[in-house]
C-alpha cells in the first residue's frame, strides 16, 4: 500500500513535536568551525559519526585548518584517520581539497553549493550539511536515515535523494527548515529506524502515514506532556 503525502496540518504538528523534544539540536559530529564540519562530513561517508569523532578527537588539536593539515602532509593525516573506514581515499581527498582551500580561497570555506561540490570528495548531500550548519542556509542533506523518514511516513515521498530533498524544501514550514535537517536524522537514527522502528516510543506516530505502524505499537493519539 502506498503512502499518503501527509497534509499541511500534520506537517506542522510533526514538527512542532519534534521541536518541542529537541529545541536546539545539532549535529553529532563534533567541529568548532565550518572547516572542521567540513573535514568531519568528508570523513562521515560510509562511517558512522563516533568513529569520525575519535579520529578528529585526535586531528584537530594538532591540525585543523587547511594548511596544517597540509603540513601532516598525506601519511601523516592517515595515521589520525586510519580507523575510518576508505581512509586511503579519504585521505587524498582531504589533502586535494585543503590544497585547493589554501591556494583559492585564503583557507576559507567557500559558501555556495558549486564551489563546495567542487572539492574533491565532496557531494550533495556534503555541501548542504555544510551550507546548512554551518552557514544557516536552507538546504537538506538527505542521508538514508531522512530518505526512510520521508518515504515512511508520508512527509516527503520520493524515488530517490533528490527527489525527497526538493519536496522535503517545498514542503516544511519555513519557520522549521534550518533545524528540520538535525530533526530528522535524529529520528531516523533513534526512533523511525530501519528494521524494528520504535512507533510505540514515537511522538509524531499520530500523525504519521506509514500504514504498518500500528504493528510496531503505534498509538491514535499522543500525550504531548510526555515529550519530555
Amino acid at each position: 500500500m502506498p503512502v499518503k503525502n501527509m497534509t499541511k496540518k500534520q506537517i506542522q504538528t510533526f514538527f512542532e513535536r519534534l521541536r518541542e523534544q529537541r529545541p536546539h539540536p545539532q549535529t553529532e559530529l563534533n567541529y568548532s568551525s565550518p572547516f572542521e564540519l567540513l573535514i568531519a562530513v568528508l570523513l562521515s561517508a560510509q562511517a558512522t559519526d563516533v568513529s569520525v569523532n575519535k579520529a578528529t578527537d585526535k586531528l584537530y588539536p594538532v591540525a585543523n585548518t587547511a594548511q596544517a593539515i597540509l603540513n601532516l602532509g598525506i601519511d601523516g593525516l592517515k595515521e589520525y584517520i586510519k580507523t575510518i573506514g576508505l581512509y586511503n581515499s579519504k585521505a587524498e581527498n582531504v589533502i586535494k581539497t585543503c590544497q585547493i582551500l589554501v591556494d583559492q580561497y585564503q583557507g576559507q570555506i567557500p559558501e555556495t553549493r558549486e564551489q563546495l561540490e567542487a572539492l574533491p570528495g565532496v557531494g550533495r548531500k556534503t555541501a548542504n550539511v555544510v551550507l546548512n550548519t554551518a552557514f544557516g542556509q536552507p538546504t537538506m542533506a538527505v542521508d538514508t536515515h531522512i530518505f526512510r523518514v520521508g518515504n515512511r511516513t508520508g512527509l516527503a515521498v520520493g524515488k530517490n535523494v533528490l527527489e525527497v530533498e526538493h519536496r522535503l524544501i517545498k514542503v516544511i514550514p519555513k519557520e522549521f527548515i534550518i533545524d528540520s535537517h538535525h530533526w530528522l536524522i535524529l529520528h531516523g537514527r533513534y526512533c523511525c529506524i530501519a528494521r524494528k522502528p520504535k512507533c510505540g516510543e514515537c511522538i509524531v506516530s499520530d500523525v504519521c502515514n506509514w500504514p504498518d505502524r500500528f504493528e510496531f505499537g503505534a498509538v491514535k493519539s499522543i500525550a504531548i506532556k510526555n515529550l519530555s
